[in-house]
Parts: C-alpha cells; structure tokens; sequence
C-alpha cells in the first residue's frame, strides 16, 4: 500500500499542532488517529467541532493527493460535518476517508471519526478541486 511521505506529514501545521498521527494512506483510504485533549476542547470541555471539521479535511485531503493524477495537487473546497456523539479529554479517535469520487478535476471523500468504542462521533463529506500544480 502507498505510503504518504512521513516528512510532508511531520512538517510544522495543523495537524501536527493537533496530534494528528497518521497510520495508513492511500488513493482508497487513509486512516489517522488522535487522543483528544486539552488542544481539542471547546470551553465546555467538550471536543470542538471545528477541531473535527479540520482534522477530516486533512485525512480526505492526504488521500485525495494521492489519488490526484500526476503533475496536480488537491486542495479543500467544501466541507460539511454532522456532529453525532460528544467526546472527553482523554477520548481516542479514530479516522477513516473513503473516496465516493475520484475526477480529473475534482474530489468527495467520506470520513468518518469514531470512538474507542466504534461509536460515531462525527461524519463529514470533502470535496476537493483537483488543479495542475504550476496553477497551485
């Protein structure tokens, strides 16, 4: 199975800032995992959604690359996310991003984000432009 390029994903950014650690990718899927802590929570102590929201265009975007034809890159377009379950400090996340399209010009990658217990806490459909990269 592919691999994502372990220095593009430890460079400084989001999902390192987060403690986004990716296990797997691929054009077909990519799997990431998180334990929530205080980084991820709203000031109820809940994990933010936004946090969710980010971290899921990050898992769809790394297997939307990889997917992208030679010679372009792909970039977020649209994001929408239903929040199912709220999550704790101390949770562990799991993610997983499924292809639904793969174009020439565009992308729509599924994720998903369950719990240690399989329960879904969130889901969330990417669409990603597909542009040549000397456009990018």
């Amino acid at each position: 199975m592919p691999k994502l390029d372990r220095s593009l994903l430890e460079r400084p950014g989001l999902d390192r800032t987060l403690g986004l650690e990716y296990l797997e990718a691929s054009p077909d899927r990519v799997t990431a995992r998180l334990q929530v802590d205080e980084r991820h929570l709203q000031p109820f102590g809940y994990l933010h959604g936004g946090v969710s929201v980010a971290l899921a265009e990050s898992v769809a975007s790394a297997g939307a690359n990889l997917a992208a034809p030679e010679g372009s890159v792909a970039f977020g377009q649209e994001i929408n996310a239903n929040h199912l379950r709220p999550v704790r400090q101390g949770a562990k996340l799991a993610f997983v991003a499924r292809p639904l399209h793969v174009g020439r010009s565009s992308q729509v990658w599924s994720v998903e984000i369950r719990d240690a217990e399989e329960k879904l806490v969130c889901v969330s459909r990417c669409t990603l432009a597909v542009v040549p990269l000397e456009s990018a």
